[in-house]
């Protein structure tokens, strides 16, 4: 399998943005990206925190981008079942996959553990939520008509519609880091994706153990790395200009742990005992403490030359042997002209470093 490429933006906002411009600045980027030859179009589902992400509906994202591309898939990082009706959710899915022209693809995961409250659903429901919803959801796609009885949803002789175009459903991506999850994704065929603003020693234990779980059942991995990039042609203008949104980056990313109830060791057994362990530990909310020299030694973004950070890359892709990267160039309110110039420089000097590399391995 070649290695694809795609793109990825939680869409996040800066207080006191205009909204409907940060979705201008997301079309236009997902027109430049489809003609520079990338192959999939990812964002999240997210709503309530206005900082980390403003996307509520992808459907209606994915199916406006359709009717703008030719080539672009598209992919939600992630629904978020537990926190819609499964029977419902299907038909959504479905029906955009007919509008994309059956050019959608499916991510799915428990989400967040600061979404579960302000939607009115129980932290300790969503691992049970998650399981029940996704089971639905390829009942719907796959059957004429279903029944199921579940703790949290039943239903008895439904039918959901539309089918959708793909058969038997779009291709289905696990996200997060639980290996519990990931073993069901490599016994199924479907693709996982990691990464984020993170060191990529977090997520090599996870990635190892969906590869090595596809070679065990043998089916072919489909496994996504995601990493948030800024390119220029020289260094020192690169690392000087990128700071501002790369340190709104892991900010707004960070903002709504402050949402959750974690000071006392009895909150933070709470979230462990849901599922959540890591938004009890410290490391993630630490991470606004790092200066901005510290981030980038991290690793959290690589910045600079398309040479130099082709090399991190190519150095990324050796470690984990992914099948698809996906960059990061619009967060952290960075103007949309930086961005499409990352991505441009990404296509034009990147993709030929690291087709090169993976053609010779």
């Amino acid at each position: 399998m070649s290695l694809r490429y795609g793109t990825y933006t939680e869409i996040q906002s800066p207080p006191g943005a205009d909204h409907a411009e940060l979705f201008e600045d997301v079309i236009r980027l997902a027109e430049h990206a489809d003609a520079r030859g990338f192959h999939v179009f990812t964002t999240l589902e997210h709503p309530f925190f206005e900082k980390f992400g403003i996307n509520t509906n992808p459907l209606a994202l994915f199916c406006t981008l359709a009717q703008r591309t030719r080539n672009l898939r598209f992919r939600a990082l992630c629904h978020t079942l537990p926190l819609h009706n499964p029977m419902i959710l299907a038909g959504e899915i479905a029906e955009a996959d007919i509008l994309t022209g059956g050019r959608l693809e499916c991510g799915i995961g428990r989400g967040h553990a600061w979404l579960n409250e302000p939607a009115n659903i129980a932290m300790e429901e969503n691992q049970e939520r998650y399981v029940e919803a996704l089971d639905i959801l390829l009942k719907a796609w796959t059957e004429e008509r279903f029944s199921y009885e579940g703790k949290h949803y039943q239903a008895k002789d439904l039918s959901v519609v539309p089918k959708p175009l793909q058969k038997p459903h779009p291709k289905i991506y696990q996200v997060g880091t639980s290996m519990k999850w990931f073993e069901r994704a490599a016994q199924n065929g479907w693709g996982v994706c990691v990464g984020g603003p993170a060191p990529s020693s977090v997520f090599f234990e996870p990635a190892k153990f969906y590869l090595d779980a596809c070679e065990k059942a043998g089916t072919e991995p489909s496994l996504g790395y995601i990493k948030a990039i800024y390119l220029d042609d020289d260094e020192a203008t690169a690392v000087r200009d990128a700071e501002s949104a790369v340190r709104n980056f892991i900010d707004f990313n960070v903002s709504p742990m402050d949402s959750l109830a974690r000071t006392s060791p009895a909150e933070k057994k709470r979230l462990s005992d849901a599922g959540y362990a890591f938004y009890a530990a410290d490391d993630f909310p630490a991470m606004r403490d790092l200066s901005y020299r510290e981030l980038l030694d991290a690793g959290a973004v690589y910045v600079g030359t398309p040479e130099r950070v082709g090399e991190e890359l190519v150095a990324l892709w050796r470690e984990f042997g992914f099948q698809e990267l996906i960059i990061m160039s619009y967060y952290g309110g960075i103007e949309r002209w930086r961005a499409m110039r990352t991505q441009e420089l990404f296509a034009k000097r990147v993709m030929p470093m690291l087709r090169e590399a993976s053609e010779a391995a």
